[in-house]
């Protein structure tokens, strides 16, 4: 078999030989180290025999000293097969050509729809994506990926609470859910409004109902602000209180700060790496060897190749590197505090509704341990204290 695929490689030829002495002839090949192989005797005077492309010279002087008729019937190998795609080479690269444009046709982006967008969001998306080079005819492997593609959008445009993209074949899909303005409450029943945590009354708006407390009044949690109930004892009739009652209320807050801090900071150093991915083994085709820099940072996108509607084993892949540093940022004593401070604030805002307010905040405690602060602080807030509480009419 190893045999074989040598005379493969090297090419070989079959040869007819006709005459009288065809046994000297062949003792003759012998014992000049001219291998054949396969002979065959077809009648007394003919035999044919295969001999290696290279000994055809030697085998050419032995014809001379004998009185044989030699034909090459046949030829076998590599060598002439390369021979014959040279000659058809016109068809070779045609082919080529072929499948090298059916491959980019399959990786080329065909059509975009955008579903659920107005007229005016459905155009800023058509603008970012454009900026991001997704258009018809752009190459699928060169843009972003489809979760990169939606986190730009979804950060870039306002007008939208969500937006979906999805790559079905060569059509990309963007799904678009638009920010609508809240839909009203539906109707309550008869309702009083009671507070909803201790406070001070700083303002008052009552829209409907018997107001029970006054500016300035302190109110407890569960204490009745408006009430539902209208008119005498006869003329009784019961309404849902609304209104918006803003009282000063109190939070606790504790923070702790460090003094020191270690950030990871970009020193503006990259290097772009391109490579076609065969499974688990890559080829790079661009950015060769390794960074200059020791401590970095990699960011890899892999696009996968497709072939009309199946995915190839083969990808695309870039790998964005940059260079890090590690940096120690210290701050003082008062900025660890302010710094605690507006922690505590975002945090207490995050908890509380949009209406509500920071009037003020007191610094109750500070204590210094360990390379880190810790504060207590007292938020003062102005907020809607007011909340429905339904009348059960029989009680």
């Amino acid at each position: 078999m190893k045999n074989q695929w040598i005379h493969f490689f090297l090419g070989y030829v079959t040869v007819k030989v006709t005459g009288k002495g065809i046994e000297r002839f062949l003792n003759r090949l012998s014992r000049q180290g001219i291998l054949i192989w396969n002979a065959r005797r077809l009648d007394q005077d003919t035999v044919t025999f295969q001999v290696a492309l290279n000994k055809l010279y030697p085998l050419r002087r032995a014809v001379r000293k004998s009185n044989l008729s030699v034909r090459f019937i046949d030829k076998h190998g590599f060598p002439f097969l390369l021979k014959r795609l040279i000659f058809n080479s016109g068809f070779m690269i045609g082919f080529a050509c072929f499948f090298v444009l059916l491959f980019l046709l399959s990786n080329m982006i065909w059509g975009i729809q955008i579903e659920g967008a107005g007229p005016k969001t459905e155009e800023r998306i058509w603008k970012e994506l454009d900026k991001l080079g997704v258009e018809v005819g752009s190459l699928q492997f060169l843009t972003d990926s489809p979760e990169e593609i939606q986190r730009i959008l979804t950060n870039n445009i306002p007008e939208i609470t969500w937006v979906g993209v999805k790559l079905n074949g060569t059509v990309y899909r963007l799904t678009v859910v638009e920010k609508n303005e809240p839909e009203r409450e539906a109707e309550t029943g008869p309702q009083h409004l009671v507070a909803t945590k201790k406070g001070t009354i700083v303002s008052m708006y009552v829209k409907k109902g018997q107001p029970m407390v006054v500016v300035n009044d302190f109110v407890r949690p569960g204490q009745m602000l408006v009430s539902g109930q209208m008119g005498a004892e006869k003329n009784q009739q019961f309404i849902a209180a609304e209104g918006e009652i803003m009282a000063e209320t109190w939070y606790r807050a504790e923070v702790t700060v460090p003094l020191k801090k270690e950030l990871t900071v970009m020193t503006g150093n990259e290097k772009d790496k391109r490579y076609i991915q065969f499974g688990n083994w890559e080829l790079p085709i661009w950015g060769f060897g390794d960074p200059d820099f020791q401590v970095y940072e990699e960011d890899t996108t892999v696009h996968p190749f497709k072939f009309l509607r199946w995915q190839l084993p083969i990808s695309y892949k870039e790998v964005e590197i940059n260079e890090i540093e590690k940096a120690v940022h210290e701050i003082g004593e008062s900025d660890a505090v302010k710094t605690g401070i507006t922690i505590a604030k975002k945090d207490l805002l995050s908890k509380l509704g949009e209406e509500a307010k920071i009037k003020g905040e007191k610094i109750l405690h500070k204590e210094v341990q360990n390379g880190k602060v810790k504060v207590t602080i007292l938020f003062q807030v102005i907020e809607n204290i007011a909340k429905g509480q339904p009348i059960i009419q029989g009680d």
